[in-house]
């Protein structure tokens, strides 16, 4: 039997330990303080790597707070049209193809990153901007998998003077406040479940689930280094399948809708009730199970154990267009909420949802959506009846971008990082695993191994990084 000391040993990857405690508490600064710094004229030098589609969109949004210098612009298709426009935008940023490259030749002008790349490429780019003293932004979720998680979390607490934020916006938003209000209120006490849904049509869908090889090899465009994209994951042919947010469908790169829209939907259940990694994860339905990309459709359902005198938590995750949850009575309309990106776009039909959750409590039951959506108390005669035991909800100092920044400048600490966003990528790595492999997994959290298989225990660190990507792991 292949145990996960062994595997470790063998591929070169263990550690001393993979068991870490604590967190970062969040203090956020005043509106007034934050004025200090903006009227000052402090920037923070922005090196930004990865600058088409959403990459490209991150760029603009810290431009948009006046408090980055963009200094570097990065990517390994510079020529493609899709990162053009903000080449064009800010002519003054020397321009790289390789981030290693970039550090070498101007790290001293850097004083932040952030990456707006495939999942797998999250944790090389991370760690190495981490060890050379560089504060990092990094799009959700974090890590690909469990083994990297971990190692981007111990490596937050190593560099203690770098500052961490994944990008899940909502913990900048008003979903954040009111959830972290109402936990602090007890309206939100003994929470026992959790549904979460993400029903729209993904990128994968049309494949066909009797694939038994990879997509065939397609002419690599002319202006794309190929080679460097894949970073460390072990090598693929290219095929237009794999990308410009393709890569999102397949195990070898993304985390499916699970990892995509599960940290906008379950970010503030899982920090503000502490739930920590699960101690079992069971496939409740996979359509079109498949060994190379996400299925159809899934299910799973995610065991937390009680914590302090908190209730155990169930969460059940639904993914697939079809594979709508029952929702409660009094649920009322699921008419589109500004706060989320649209994915069906106008009035969904009944038989759809926005992506969302609902919390059930022993005496509550609260609706939610995504992102920065805000919890409404269901049904409409309790929620009136609980109005004037609200609590006030504060209002954000700062928008996710601006937070980053303000805390690179040490005015703000950052409301996602690391060590609170890297355990529930980590979550997310389970469940990935579980719809890749199609089987229940007991996980023991004190030892952060898989009890009852040895694959799924081995797969924790999935296989070793390609020749030359070694060094990122020993950071």
């Amino acid at each position: 039997m292949i145990s996960r000391r062994t595997f470790l040993k063998t591929s070169g990857l263990a550690t001393a330990g993979l068991a870490f405690t604590g967190m970062n508490t969040v203090n956020a600064m005043t509106a007034k303080s934050a004025a200090r710094v903006v009227g000052a004229n402090r920037k923070v030098n922005l090196a930004c790597i990865g600058i088409g589609n959403r990459g490209a969109e991150i760029i603009r949004e810290f431009d948009k707070t006046g408090l980055a210098n963009i200094v570097a612009l990065c990517d390994v298709d510079l020529g493609a049209p899709h990162t053009q426009a903000i080449l064009a935008k800010f002519p003054e940023a020397k321009q790289f193809k390789d981030f290693r490259e970039m550090f070498d030749k101007m790290g001293n002008e850097i004083d932040a990153i952030c990456a707006g790349i495939p999942d797998f490429a999250h944790f090389p780019v991370a760690m190495l901007a981490m060890s050379l003293g560089k504060h990092v932004y990094v799009e959700k979720p974090m890590a690909r998998t469990f083994y990297e998680g971990e190692l981007m979390i111990k490596a937050a607490k190593k560099y203690k003077n770098v500052v961490t934020q994944v990008g899940n916006q909502g913990h900048s938003e008003a979903n954040y406040f009111q959830f972290k209000a109402w936990k602090d209120a007890g309206i939100i006490k003994d929470v026992t479940a959790v549904t979460a849904h993400m029903n729209g049509v993904r990128r994968w869908h049309p494949y066909d689930p009797n694939i038994y090889k990879f997509p065939d090899a397609q002419p690599i465009p002319s202006t794309l280094d190929w080679n460097l994209w894949l970073t460390t994951a072990m090598y693929h042919d290219f095929c237009d399948k794999f990308h410009d947010g393709n890569w999102r469908g397949w195990y070898d790169f993304g985390m499916g809708a699970l990892g995509d829209w599960g940290a906008h939907i379950l970010d503030t259940v899982h920090e503000f009730l502490d739930l920590g990694l699960p101690y079992e994860v069971t496939p409740l339905k996979i359509e079109g199970h498949n060994d190379y990309f996400f299925p159809k459709a899934s299910t799973i359902l995610f065991r937390f154990p009680a914590r302090g005198k908190m209730p155990p938590v169930d969460i059940t995750w639904y993914d697939g267009v079809n594979n709508i949850p029952q929702v409660p009575a009094g649920y009322g309309t699921s008419d589109i909420d500004p706060n989320i990106p649209p994915v069906a776009g106008g009035k969904l039909q009944p038989s759809k949802l926005n992506p969302g959750k609902i919390i059930y409590s022993k005496e509550l039951t609260f609706k939610g959506g995504s992102h920065g959506s805000t919890l409404t108390i269901i049904p409409e005669e309790k929620a009136k009846a609980m109005e004037s035991k609200l609590p006030p909800v504060p209002k954000s100092t700062s928008n996710h971008f601006a937070n980053f920044l303000l805390a690179c400048m040490g005015e703000e600490k950052t409301r996602s990082p690391f060590e609170i966003n890297g355990v529930l990528s980590q979550v997310f790595s389970l469940g990935v695993m579980v719809q890749r492999m199609n089987t229940k997994i007991l996980f023991d959290r004190n030892t952060k191994t898989i009890t009852n298989d040895a694959f799924a225990n081995a797969m924790l660190t999935q296989i070793p990084p390609r020749k030359g990507w070694e060094g990122v792991y020993k950071l």
